[in-house]
């Protein structure tokens, strides 16, 4: 199954072209969907509500911070 996940475009809205970049992108997020996707249906199996569970992965990914933040 291939994802069709967004364009990548750096902060001044040009688009991120390079094969590379954009070949390890899509891997992520390929490998992060699926551990989102597992994660899920653990929660499911062990009858946590489905709504609980999109929250706290909506919320997980709220904690993220850009390790790169220029000051």
């Amino acid at each position: 199954m291939t994802n069709e996940w967004p364009k990548w475009v750096r902060d001044d809205g040009s688009v991120v072209s390079c094969t590379e970049k954009v070949k390890v992108m899509s891997e992520n997020f390929d490998e992060l969907k699926q551990i989102a996707q597992d994660a899920l249906e653990d929660g499911l199996l062990m009858e946590v509500s489905e709504a609980q569970m999109r929250q706290a992965l909506h919320a997980l990914v709220d904690t993220l911070f850009n390790p790169y933040n220029k000051p």
